[in-house]
């Protein structure tokens, strides 16, 4: 094996690499994506919650919109 197989197989393996870690970005600043919210209520619930608990919100709007999240739950299908 010459040494310009080498230099170009090592070219090659250090572009796969880099291709692969670019797809993963989210972002400039090289960080991967956080897994998304689940798509259901019950990640809606937890997300409210969260926000309460952080106090972005007051007792009040998180009991109403509890109250519409849970009004507005999707009804499990008949079989």
């Amino acid at each position: 094996m010459s040494l310009t197989t080498l230099i170009v197989w090592t070219l090659i393996v250090a572009a796969t690499v880099l291709v692969v870690r670019a797809l993963r970005r989210d972002g400039a600043d090289g960080r991967t994506a956080p897994a998304p919210y689940p798509a259901s209520d019950k990640g809606a619930e937890r997300l409210l919650a969260e926000r309460f608990a952080r106090g972005e919100i007051d007792d009040e709007e998180y009991s109403r919109r509890l109250a519409v999240l849970r009004s507005h739950a999707p009804r499990p299908t008949p079989l």
